[in-house]
Protein backbone atom coordinates (compact mmCIF):
# COMPACT_ATOMS: atom_id res chain seq x y z
CA UNK A 1 0.00 0.00 0.00
CA UNK A 2 1.38 3.85 -0.69
CA UNK A 3 0.79 6.25 2.06
CA UNK A 4 2.02 9.64 2.62
CA UNK A 5 3.68 8.73 5.63
CA UNK A 6 2.64 11.92 8.06
CA UNK A 7 0.96 9.27 11.04
CA UNK A 8 2.71 6.19 10.28
CA UNK A 9 6.15 4.68 11.92
CA UNK A 10 8.69 2.47 11.30
CA UNK A 11 7.47 0.13 14.22
CA UNK A 12 4.34 0.45 13.00
CA UNK A 13 5.44 -0.62 9.33
CA UNK A 14 7.36 -3.54 11.11
CA UNK A 15 4.90 -4.36 13.24
CA UNK A 16 2.20 -4.78 10.30
CA UNK A 17 4.65 -6.50 8.01
CA UNK A 18 5.51 -9.03 10.71
CA UNK A 19 1.78 -10.07 11.98
CA UNK A 20 0.18 -9.59 8.06
CA UNK A 21 3.53 -9.84 5.22
CA UNK A 22 2.73 -6.47 3.58
CA UNK A 23 4.54 -3.40 4.02
CA UNK A 24 3.61 0.56 3.63
CA UNK A 25 5.32 2.13 1.21
CA UNK A 26 5.38 5.63 1.35
CA UNK A 27 5.60 8.89 -0.92
CA UNK A 28 8.84 10.07 0.33
CA UNK A 29 11.87 8.80 2.78
CA UNK A 30 11.00 8.67 6.35
CA UNK A 31 14.00 9.77 8.49
CA UNK A 32 13.73 7.22 12.15
CA UNK A 33 14.06 9.09 15.41
CA UNK A 34 15.43 8.49 18.17
CA UNK A 35 12.08 7.91 19.97
CA UNK A 36 11.05 5.37 17.46
CA UNK A 37 14.49 3.79 17.76
CA UNK A 38 13.71 3.02 21.22
CA UNK A 39 9.96 2.28 20.90
CA UNK A 40 11.48 -0.10 18.60
CA UNK A 41 14.06 -1.64 20.81
CA UNK A 42 11.05 -2.19 23.13
CA UNK A 43 9.05 -4.21 20.40
CA UNK A 44 11.82 -6.43 19.40
CA UNK A 45 12.90 -7.36 22.75
CA UNK A 46 9.73 -8.53 23.28
CA UNK A 47 9.21 -10.73 19.70
CA UNK A 48 12.54 -12.09 20.31
CA UNK A 49 11.22 -13.10 23.44
CA UNK A 50 8.04 -14.90 21.69
CA UNK A 51 10.40 -16.74 19.66
CA UNK A 52 12.83 -17.42 21.97
CA UNK A 53 10.25 -19.69 24.00
CA UNK A 54 10.10 -21.54 21.02
CA UNK A 55 13.28 -22.49 20.78
CA UNK A 56 13.68 -23.28 24.60
CA UNK A 57 16.53 -21.54 25.14
CA UNK A 58 17.42 -19.54 28.10
CA UNK A 59 21.04 -18.56 27.01
CA UNK A 60 19.97 -16.04 24.14
CA UNK A 61 18.92 -12.42 24.59
CA UNK A 62 17.83 -9.91 22.07
CA UNK A 63 20.89 -7.60 20.71
CA UNK A 64 18.54 -4.47 20.19
CA UNK A 65 21.39 -3.07 18.19
CA UNK A 66 21.23 -5.98 15.55
CA UNK A 67 17.10 -5.31 15.75
CA UNK A 68 16.79 -2.07 15.08
CA UNK A 69 19.50 -2.17 12.69
CA UNK A 70 18.00 -4.55 10.19
CA UNK A 71 14.51 -3.17 10.71
CA UNK A 72 15.77 0.35 9.44
CA UNK A 73 17.90 -2.08 6.53
CA UNK A 74 14.72 -3.55 5.61
CA UNK A 75 12.73 -0.11 6.06
CA UNK A 76 14.24 1.75 3.89
CA UNK A 77 15.09 -1.30 1.31
CA UNK A 78 11.45 -1.37 1.03
CA UNK A 79 10.98 2.63 0.35
CA UNK A 80 13.83 2.35 -1.78
CA UNK A 81 11.53 0.37 -3.90
CA UNK A 82 9.57 3.14 -4.91
CA UNK A 83 11.54 6.17 -4.13
CA UNK A 84 14.73 6.38 -6.00
CA UNK A 85 15.06 10.11 -6.35
CA UNK A 86 18.25 12.03 -4.94
CA UNK A 87 18.84 8.49 -3.62
CA UNK A 88 22.35 7.35 -5.27
CA UNK A 89 24.86 9.39 -3.17
CA UNK A 90 22.75 8.29 0.01
CA UNK A 91 22.71 4.16 -0.23
CA UNK A 92 25.30 3.47 2.43
CA UNK A 93 23.81 5.66 4.98
CA UNK A 94 20.49 4.66 4.29
CA UNK A 95 21.64 0.53 4.27
CA UNK A 96 24.43 0.79 6.35
CA UNK A 97 26.42 -2.30 7.46
CA UNK A 98 26.48 -3.77 10.82
CA UNK A 99 29.16 -2.76 13.06
CA UNK A 100 28.36 -5.11 16.00
CA UNK A 101 29.89 -8.56 16.43
CA UNK A 102 28.13 -11.00 14.50
CA UNK A 103 27.21 -13.70 17.00
CA UNK A 104 23.96 -15.91 17.49
CA UNK A 105 22.57 -13.39 19.57
CA UNK A 106 22.86 -10.86 16.30
CA UNK A 107 22.17 -13.09 14.39
CA UNK A 108 18.85 -14.61 15.66
CA UNK A 109 17.94 -10.33 16.17
CA UNK A 110 18.07 -9.65 12.88
CA UNK A 111 16.51 -11.80 12.04
CA UNK A 112 13.59 -10.51 13.12
CA UNK A 113 13.70 -8.22 9.65
CA UNK A 114 15.83 -9.70 7.54
CA UNK A 115 13.57 -12.95 7.40
CA UNK A 116 11.48 -10.36 5.08
CA UNK A 117 15.30 -8.58 2.90
CA UNK A 118 14.48 -11.71 -0.38
CA UNK A 119 11.38 -10.45 -0.81
CA UNK A 120 12.11 -7.25 -1.23
CA UNK A 121 14.91 -8.37 -3.19
CA UNK A 122 13.09 -10.08 -5.63
CA UNK A 123 10.82 -7.13 -6.16
CA UNK A 124 13.74 -5.03 -6.83
CA UNK A 125 15.20 -7.37 -9.32
CA UNK A 126 11.89 -7.48 -11.09
CA UNK A 127 12.56 -3.53 -12.29
CA UNK A 128 16.25 -3.19 -12.74
CA UNK A 129 18.29 -6.32 -11.96
CA UNK A 130 21.32 -3.81 -12.18
CA UNK A 131 20.21 -2.10 -9.26
CA UNK A 132 23.02 -1.48 -7.18
CA UNK A 133 21.21 -2.14 -3.92
CA UNK A 134 20.35 -5.44 -4.65
CA UNK A 135 24.09 -6.14 -4.52
CA UNK A 136 24.09 -4.18 -1.26
CA UNK A 137 21.43 -6.10 0.31
CA UNK A 138 22.75 -9.34 -1.11
CA UNK A 139 26.09 -9.03 0.68
CA UNK A 140 23.92 -7.81 3.95
CA UNK A 141 22.11 -11.58 3.57
CA UNK A 142 25.07 -13.09 2.85
CA UNK A 143 26.95 -12.25 6.41
CA UNK A 144 23.13 -12.89 8.21
CA UNK A 145 22.25 -15.74 6.00
CA UNK A 146 20.21 -17.55 8.58
CA UNK A 147 17.85 -14.88 7.10
CA UNK A 148 18.88 -15.85 3.54
CA UNK A 149 17.92 -19.61 3.57
CA UNK A 150 15.61 -20.17 0.49
CA UNK A 151 17.44 -17.11 -1.47
CA UNK A 152 19.83 -18.07 -3.88
CA UNK A 153 23.57 -16.69 -2.01
CA UNK A 154 26.97 -17.66 -2.64
CA UNK A 155 28.24 -19.47 0.72
CA UNK A 156 31.19 -20.79 -0.65
CA UNK A 157 33.29 -19.51 1.79
CA UNK A 158 31.14 -20.45 4.99
CA UNK A 159 32.52 -23.14 7.06
CA UNK A 160 29.73 -24.92 8.10
CA UNK A 161 31.10 -26.97 11.01
CA UNK A 162 32.06 -23.88 12.63
CA UNK A 163 28.78 -21.78 12.09
CA UNK A 164 26.50 -24.25 12.84
CA UNK A 165 28.31 -25.60 16.62
CA UNK A 166 25.70 -23.82 18.78
CA UNK A 167 23.23 -26.40 19.11
CA UNK A 168 20.14 -23.98 19.50
CA UNK A 169 21.25 -22.61 16.19
CA UNK A 170 21.92 -25.33 14.24
CA UNK A 171 18.16 -26.56 15.23
CA UNK A 172 16.85 -23.40 13.72
CA UNK A 173 18.97 -23.20 10.41
CA UNK A 174 18.24 -26.83 10.11
CA UNK A 175 14.57 -26.69 10.61
CA UNK A 176 14.15 -23.08 8.10
CA UNK A 177 16.18 -25.32 5.57
CA UNK A 178 13.33 -27.73 5.92
CA UNK A 179 10.39 -24.98 5.63
CA UNK A 180 11.77 -23.41 2.88
CA UNK A 181 12.60 -26.43 1.11
CA UNK A 182 16.60 -24.68 0.13
CA UNK A 183 18.10 -27.99 -1.85
CA UNK A 184 21.33 -26.15 -2.58
CA UNK A 185 21.93 -25.68 1.26
CA UNK A 186 20.36 -28.99 2.33
CA UNK A 187 22.71 -30.94 -0.48
CA UNK A 188 26.22 -29.47 1.33
CA UNK A 189 27.60 -32.55 2.97
CA UNK A 190 27.72 -32.01 6.32
CA UNK A 191 24.53 -30.05 6.56
CA UNK A 192 22.82 -32.99 4.47
CA UNK A 193 24.35 -35.69 7.29
CA UNK A 194 22.61 -33.47 9.95
CA UNK A 195 19.57 -33.06 8.38
CA UNK A 196 19.37 -36.76 7.62
CA UNK A 197 20.38 -37.44 11.68
CA UNK A 198 17.60 -35.39 12.62
CA UNK A 199 14.71 -37.10 10.07
CA UNK A 200 15.60 -40.03 11.28
CA UNK A 201 13.68 -43.20 9.94
CA UNK A 202 11.02 -40.54 9.14
CA UNK A 203 12.97 -38.70 6.07
CA UNK A 204 10.36 -39.81 3.74
CA UNK A 205 7.89 -38.17 5.21
CA UNK A 206 9.94 -34.54 6.30
CA UNK A 207 11.33 -34.27 2.93
CA UNK A 208 10.76 -37.05 0.57
CA UNK A 209 12.86 -35.80 -2.63
CA UNK A 210 15.84 -34.79 -1.14
CA UNK A 211 19.08 -36.71 -1.97
CA UNK A 212 21.12 -38.54 0.50
CA UNK A 213 24.65 -37.62 -0.02
CA UNK A 214 27.05 -39.78 0.08
CA UNK A 215 30.80 -39.57 -0.63
CA UNK A 216 29.85 -41.57 -4.11
CA UNK A 217 27.43 -38.82 -5.11
CA UNK A 218 29.41 -36.04 -3.71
Amino acid sequence: MLDDGTQITILDTIFVLRKNECITLFSNIQTISTKEEQEAEVYFEAEFEKERLEFLSDQLTCNTTAAVWAAKVLYHSAQLYLIRENTANNLESLIPKFKGNRDISSILSADLSLRFLPEVIIALNSVDPEDPLIKMLENILTEFHYSGVGYDLDLETVNWEEELKDKTYRKLYLERIVEKRDYKLAEIPLINKLLMAEFGMHKEAFWRELKIITEENQ
